[in-house]
Order: structure tokens, then sequence, then C-alpha cells
């Protein structure tokens, strides 16, 4: 078993091709149930506990959000790949195979929304927020100016994403340079080629109507009190 964070276990990643997937991946593979038969997409555990993040986002959002919707894309998924020749296939192929070039497959909306809600999960901890440190903390002031101006660009990208979406930090491919972006629905950056992302912000209404109804300001207001920085540290490290 190999560890990219403290807290944090994974099985081993076979059949990814390119280092890009397994990057991809890694974040993932506790997702995957193993089998000498077959391999089904699986919800994935939350890294703490469903009150973990109250008084900022309730146990009651934990419940619908990820026990609802994110299990209903992992069910669905399973539902459209049973028989196909992506039945087996881990959870980021099948996402990336499902992309096709920009022409996505049926299977892309749930396979992307799996890896998505994963990665927002793990993006977020208890007793976490503050500012991040060391040499994300000197990226972030190197490319944005300030870490205040980096919370500008990443709100108003969750703001202005119109409907449903993602806000994104990421990690241009070929500068090396952190980029703030949004995707509309499941899309996301690792499917665009261009960038890794480290940090996800979930801006659809799901995200936060139990907690804040219709005020999606003030859940990203209130999400930068969430983000584990360590997390995203290690997601910025093994970018590079």
């Amino acid at each position: 078993f190999a560890r990219s964070l403290p807290y944090h276990s994974f099985v081993t990643m076979m059949s990814i091709r390119s280092a890009f997937c397994r990057q991809v991946a890694s974040t993932y593979r506790r997702s995957m149930h193993q089998s000498s038969v077959c391999k089904a997409v699986t919800l994935p555990d939350l890294p703490y506990a469903k009150n973990a993040l109250e008084p900022i986002m309730s146990e009651e959002t934990l419940e619908v959000h990820h026990g609802k919707h994110h299990a209903a894309y992992v069910n669905n998924l399973n539902g459209q790949i049973k028989g196909t020749d992506m039945d087996g296939m881990d959870v980021v192929e099948i996402m990336m195979k499902s992309w096709n070039n920009g022409s996505p497959a049926a299977t892309f909306n749930n396979a992307a929304q799996v890896v998505n809600h994963t990665f927002f999960w793990e993006s977020m901890g208890p007793n976490c927020g503050g500012k991040p440190t060391g040499d994300l903390a000197a990226a972030i002031d190197r490319d944005f100016g300030s870490f205040e101006e980096f919370k500008a660009q990443f709100s108003a990208a969750g703001a202005t994403q119109f409907g449903s979406g993602w806000a994104w930090l990421s990690v241009n491919n070929a500068t090396k340079k952190l980029e703030v972006s949004k995707t509309p629905n499941a899309e996301n950056p690792w499917v665009h080629g261009q960038a890794t992302p480290i940090l996800t912000m979930d801006v659809w209404e799901h995200a936060y109507y139990v907690d804040q109804r219709n005020k999606r300001p003030d859940y990203i207001a209130s999400f930068y009190s969430l983000i584990n920085w360590d997390a995203v540290a290690a997601r910025y490290a093994a970018a590079l």
C-alpha cells in the first residue's frame, strides 16, 4: 500500500498508461473494489465523520450530498457500464475514455462526478482553513500576487459559473504556474489536459442548499474555513 497523505491509504493502480492518468487516479483508488472476477466503482467513504465540518457544513448536507448525490453517480455509472467494454475499468479510465476528445459519451457525467466529488471531499477537513504555508504559499504569492488575490479570483470563478459546475486551483502542465479556472457541469481540468487540479470547490446547488439555501456567495465565503491546505500542498508537490 502507498500513502499520498498521512490519513489516506490507496490500493495499487493498474492499467493506467500515462503519468497524467496515474496522478489523477491516486486520489480515487479507495473507490475501487478489487476482485479477481470484476472491479466495480464503489462510493468512497468520507475522510472524516459526517458532522466533522460543522458548523460550517452541516451533517445533513453531507448526508444528502455524499449519501444521495455522490452515491447516485456511482450507482448510475455502474448501471451504464455493466456488460460493456468499460465494465472493470478504473473510474478515471472510464472518465478519460468517456470524454472522447470533447464529444462526451453518456457515461462521462457520472464518471467525472464520481472523480470530482471524491477530490472535493478530500480538499476539506475539520479544524482546517487558514492559509497555506511553505512552497504552496510562495507559489500563490508568485502567481497571484497575494493570498487575498487568489481568494478573489477563486471566489469569482465559483460565483460566475452559470448554473452547475466547479471552481479549480490547478498547476499548469506546461508552465508549472498556478491558475484558477471554472468548468460547467461535470467537466474538469484533467479531461481538458492543460492543467493538474490541486483544489476544487463544488458550486452545484446541492453543495450548499441545505445550509445556505440559494446564497452561493455565502457558501463560497465559508469554504475557505474548510480547505485542507496540507492536502492541497501535497497535491501541489506531486504536480510539479
